[in-house]
């Protein structure tokens, strides 16, 4: 076996034989990795632990050489390699033997063990230390890490002494207490064990001359006298008090409470809520109680959490640690009274019942007094709320209390000063390592795409995940595929199960069955939003309230930790706990929410629509239900904003609406959201809503919707290149289109089919097309659609080489859209009139129609176009003989286009940029 040594020099043998680990910062990074065996640690975390705040520029080029020479070292001791995965590396501890690992292993065993097995278990752990940890190691980490690391090993000492005292050693211990006690003359826990040894060795004179000795050295560096555990032990040697001589407790007489369950396993990541309370130690010398408040859903790991770092750092709390589960949500149903839990901790603490008092604020007084002035951990987990915590809470500031619940204790926060911490899912690569802990490495090499969509699926929830991996080891025969397509197929009924605690359906109910009826009923209305994320007015329409009533459901949602508020004021629910949310939704009520959020979708998002694009022919959807609720959109900024805000709820209402039948909606949508695709450069998604589009208008059988369906599904294939697919679209819209008389929709469709021809390159059959276009627009005396008409047959005429009547035409198109205050048009009028003059060999006057063209590019938003210009207007610098402005513009038009997805022009103009250089 290997075995890694840390609480000395920093060491690795195999079988007895010494391997070499290197230089003394190739050796930290190994001590960086051991220290935290199994976990994902960052390579900039590494990075800083090696060489501190200020590492040098080649420190991660150096961090791989360590990392590369460490593996070859370990790999020939036919160890595990250390693993790198999103972006850190991972110390892989199967099969290898950290001495800091069993050390504290040992120490966390011998808290809940009896005294003769405690000593054991102690004497082993003190054993495995050679010396000062990481000897020959320096930087502020290593300082750190060995001051910690000395901190344990003095409370394991400290833990093996009253173990031994326990067992009625005195005599025994006397030599050792007292190089101990001269180590750390102040140390008052160090003092009474040797108190206790010198009397029961028969020496009480010695005793009573070190207590001397003791508060001398206390009044002289502290100004203070001892405490009252010390003085009571004081006052019993003076009064030889027969019962130390048995004593089995703490050195005033009083036990030493270690309720501390054992930590859920695994546990993985967490690092920076670990270390946010790491930082509550810090305050323990203030005035008043530190408090820790961690909130979080039901199976989001915080009572994990709370004991993860509660063993971690038990040490610091000489004088006990004490937990109770109040019960707040759970299958018992009833929270536990703080009476319950406050009599529960004076009996911890050695009180008789015959002495507990008979008033609730009389047992928590009598609490408050045992705990002052000590160094205690307060473990409150599962509570309900405020008032069930408060008594609980000790009266000084030498005590540290963590609290966890399902509500975020608003009360606690700002009555009491408790520092929240609001506990989310797992990162990605936290909830993969999970699942390798519990399944181990070969299992997930094995299946890495199914492991993928599990951890997908989950979400980064910690319940979901721990109890898919319990699924998986109960049935290791079956595949990892199986349980992706049951987690797809049932959702949240696929994590349930017969034991409540490991069912997250069971779990979640029990956080819904503490809401009030009207917040129950909105929480599983909120489930039904076809979207993870929801706007105030969103949520309105949804719950057919106010916005002002929506606001006070959601904060108490979030209060609950049933749903987060995210920046910018949209809330998010996690997809599971949303999926359990709906499945508890009654059907009437759920379907006319469904009915009102999409008419507030479809009415807002046509009103928006109608703000960007002024000009355009628009529909006019049916009425909304009653209950709806639109926002107020004052300019076509807003407008944007409105769909930059709800884009993504656009398009999960669209499938919705689908998927329940409201086939209308559907295609609405997708013509809704046209303008804003295009001036976003949002393509795909464009392409998207227009196939669902398609779908719904036939299922509607309605011939004119289904025409347009298929006029904008040809367009957008033909901006993604797609030709054959877009002309196939077109025509057969033309076809309906003529078979229906429709004359309009004639006229745009051969506007479609010149672009898609001119893509093709025949330019010819493009002005054919273009020139029916206008002819049909002139007919119908629709002199903005002439006037767009005008401009692309200026454009193609100008590449046919007539540039005289190209300017003409591009210069009667801007007239007219200038006369109707279109400033898209405008946009494309000034661009074309650029080209035409680029094409002429006139870069000064192409280049100022040009900006002008991009001022109202930008103005409008559409960055789609926006791209294309800076081309352009690098094209015409390029042309004038100035390459700076020249790369200038393309370096912006490469970041759209990147942006964007449009793989062929990005790499056409990064060819343009390879091609010239800065004179």
């Amino acid at each position: 076996m290997l075995r890694l040594g840390l609480l000395g020099d920093v060491t690795a043998h195999l079988d007895g034989r010494p391997i070499d680990l290197g230089p003394a910062k190739q050796r930290c990074v190994l001590a960086a990795l051991a220290v935290e065996a199994g976990r994902l640690i960052p390579a900039e975390r590494l990075i800083t632990r090696v060489w501190g705040p200020d590492a040098p520029d080649r420190a991660r080029g150096t961090l791989h050489s360590y990392i590369s020479r460490l593996r070859h070292a370990l790999a020939v001791a036919g160890q595990t390699d250390i693993i790198r995965r999103s972006g850190g590396y991972s110390l892989q501890a199967d099969g290898m033997d950290v001495d800091v690992a069993r050390f504290r292993d040992l120490c966390t065993r011998a808290r809940s063990a009896g005294h003769e097995h405690a000593t054991a278990l102690l004497t082993e752990a003190l054993e495995l230390w050679r010396g000062e940890a990481l000897t020959g190691l320096a930087g502020s980490w290593v300082e750190a890490t060995r001051e910690e690391l000395r901190a344990e090993r003095l409370a394991a000492e400290h833990d093996l002494a009253d173990a031994r005292l326990e067992l009625g050693e005195g005599r025994e211990l006397t030599a050792w207490l007292a190089t101990r006690a001269a180590q750390d003359p102040l140390d008052e826990r160090v003092a009474g064990q040797y108190l206790l040894a010198l009397y029961r060795a028969g020496r009480p004179a010695d005793a009573l001359a070190h207590y001397r000795t003791v508060r001398s050295h206390l009044a002289n560096e502290v100004g203070a006298d001892p405490g009252a555990a010390l003085q009571d032990l004081h006052r019993r040697i003076l009064e030889a008090d027969p019962t130390l001589s048995t004593v089995t407790a703490g050195p005033g007489g009083t036990p030493v409470p270690r309720q501390l369950p054992l930590t859920p396993a695994p546990f993985v990541g967490r690092d920076t809520e670990l270390d946010r309370l790491g930082e509550f130690l810090r305050d323990t010398a203030a005035a008043t109680v530190v408090i820790s408040a961690v909130s979080g859903a039901g199976g989001i790991g915080k009572t994990s959490l709370a004991l993860h770092w509660a063993h971690r750092h038990a040490h610091r709390f000489p004088d006990g640690q004490l937990f109770v589960d109040l019960r707040g949500f759970g299958h018992e149903g009833t929270p536990m009274s703080p009476e319950v839990a406050i009599r529960g901790f004076l009996e911890a603490l050695g009180v008789e019942p015959a002495r507990v008092p008979g008033l609730p604020h009389a047992q928590a007084a009598l609490f408050r007094s045992l705990v002052a002035g000590k160094r205690m951990l307060v473990v409150l987990d599962n509570a309900v709320d405020t008032s069930q915590v408060t008594p609980l809470l000790p009266g000084d500031g030498s005590s540290l209390v963590v609290v966890t619940s399902r509500n975020r204790l608003p009360g606690l926060i700002t009555g009491y000063g408790a520092r929240h911490l609001a506990l989310d899912v797992l990162l990605d690569a936290e909830a993969r390592a999970l699942l390798t802990d519990r399944l181990g490495p070969a299992r997930i090499t094995a299946e890495p795409d199914a492991v993928t969509d599990l951890v997908r699926l989950c979400g980064g929830y910690p319940l979901a995940l721990s109890i898919v991996a319990g699924h998986a080891t109960v049935h290791p025969e079956r595949p990892l595929t199986v349980l992706v397509a049951e987690l797809r197929e049932k959702g949240t009924s696929a994590l349930g199960d017969e034991d409540p605690i490991a069912s997250l359906p069971t779990v979640l109910s029990w956080s819904r069955q503490a809401l009030p009826g009207d917040i129950a009923h909105a929480f599983a209305l909120i489930g039904t939003a076809p979207a993870p994320h929801v706007s105030l007015h969103a949520a309105a329409n949804v719950l057919g309230r106010s916005p002002g009533e929506t606001a006070d459901i959601l904060d108490a949602l979030e209060q609950a930790s049933l749903l987060t508020r995210e920046s910018g004021g949209r809330y998010r629910m996690h997809d599971l706990i949303r999926q359990y949310a709906a499945e508890t939704a009654e059907e009437p009520a759920a379907r006319e929410a469904l009915r009102r959020v999409l008419g507030y979708f479809l009415h807002t998002a046509c009103a928006a629509e109608k703000l960007l694009s002024p000009q355009r022919r628009h529909l006019t959807p049916a009425p909304a239900v009653p209950g709806c609720r639109f926002p107020r959109l004052p300019d076509d900024e807003s407008a944007a904003a409105w769909f930059d805000e709800e884009h993504p709820c656009l398009l999960g209402a669209q499938q919705a609406a689908a998927a329940h039948g409201h086939h209308d909606v559907v295609w609405q949508l997708a013509w809704a959201m046209n303008t804003y695709h295009y001036r976003r450069g949002l393509l795909h998604d464009e392409l998207t809503v227009w196939q669902a589009g398609l779908t719904a208008t036939r299922q509607l059988a309605d011939p004119a919707a289904e025409t347009q369906a298929h006029r904008y599904l040809g367009r957008v294939l033909g901006r993604l290149n797609r030709l054959d697919e877009a002309l196939d679209h077109v025509y057969r819209a033309l076809t309906l289109a003529e078979s229906h008389a429709d004359r309009p929709e004639q006229a745009a469709i051969h506007g479609t089919l010149a672009q898609l021809w001119t893509q093709r390159g025949d330019d010819h059959k493009a002005l054919g097309h273009m020139t029916d276009t206008l002819a049909l627009f002139r007919e119908l005396g629709d002199e903005i659609r002439e006037a767009h008409s005008l401009n692309n047959l200026g454009w193609l005429t100008a590449r046919l080489g007539d540039h005289e009547n190209a300017l003409e035409h591009c210069r009667t198109a801007l007239e007219l859209h200038r006369k109707h205050h279109y400033r898209d048009g405008e946009g494309h009028a000034l661009d074309n009139l650029g080209y035409i003059h680029h094409r002429k060999g006139e870069a000064a006057s192409a280049i100022g129609y040009y900006e002008q063209s991009l001022a109202l590019r930008r103005e409008l938003g559409d960055s789609y176009q926006e791209a294309n210009t800076l081309d352009s207007i690098g094209q015409a610098h390029a042309a004038a003989g100035d390459e700076a402005r020249a790369r200038t513009a393309w370096r912006h038009a490469l970041q759209l286009f990147r942006a964007q997805h449009r793989t062929e022009d990005a790499q056409r103009v990064q060819n343009q940029l390879d091609k010239t250089v800065v004179r």
